[in-house]
C-alpha cells in the first residue's frame, strides 16, 4: 500500500505558507505563481490554520470583504486535519471526502514534513491501479 511518504518522495515536501499577519492579497499572489490551491499557516514556524481558494471564495467575496485590507487570519480555517507519513492513501482519500477537504499536512510529531492534495492522492491511487493491471495482463498472458 502506497502511503504519505511515497507521495512525498515523488512530489516533494515543499510548503508553501502564510503568516495569520498576511493579507489576503499577497497570499493569493503566492497560490497564484505557484499554482497551489492553498497555504498552510504558520505562526513561529507552528501550524495554526490553512488558507484556501474556498476560505477566499466564501470569506471574502461573498462578504463584500477586500483582500487588500483583510489578512489571513480573519478567514483561514483554523480547524486543520493532518496525517502522519506512515498513513496510507486510501485513508487520507476517506478523511479528504468525509471532510470535504483538498488539503492535508504531514506531521511527523511536531514537525511539518509536507503536503498532500487531493490530486496527489488521486494520481498515486491511478498509478498503483495501472500497475496492478499491467501485473494482472502479465500474469494472464504469460508475457
Amino acid at each position: 500500500m502506497i502511503t504519505v511518504l511515497d507521495v512525498l518522495k515523488r512530489k516533494g515536501n515543499e510548503v508553501f505558507s502564510a503568516t495569520p499577519d498576511t493579507f489576503v492579497f499577497d497570499a493569493l499572489k503566492v497560490m497564484s505563481d505557484e499554482n497551489v490551491g492553498a497555504l498552510l499557516v504558520l505562526s513561529k514556524g507552528k501550524l495554526v490554520g490553512i488558507f484556501s481558494e474556498r476560505d477566499y471564495a466564501r470569506k471574502v467575496i461573498l462578504k463584500g470583504k477586500s483582500s487588500r485590507e483583510t489578512v489571513v487570519q480573519e478567514i483561514m480555517t483554523e480547524e486543520v486535519y493532518t496525517v502522519r507519513p506512515d498513513q496510507n492513501i486510501r485513508e487520507c482519500m476517506e478523511l479528504m471526502t468525509n471532510r470535504q477537504i483538498r488539503h492535508l499536512p504531514v506531521m511527523e510529531g511536531q514537525k511539518l514534513a509536507g503536503v498532500i492534495s487531493i490530486g496527489d492522492v488521486v494520481k498515486c491511487i491511478i498509478e498503483d491501479q495501472k500497475d496492478t493491471i499491467d501485473k494482472l495482463e502479465t500474469y494472464i498472458t504469460g508475457r
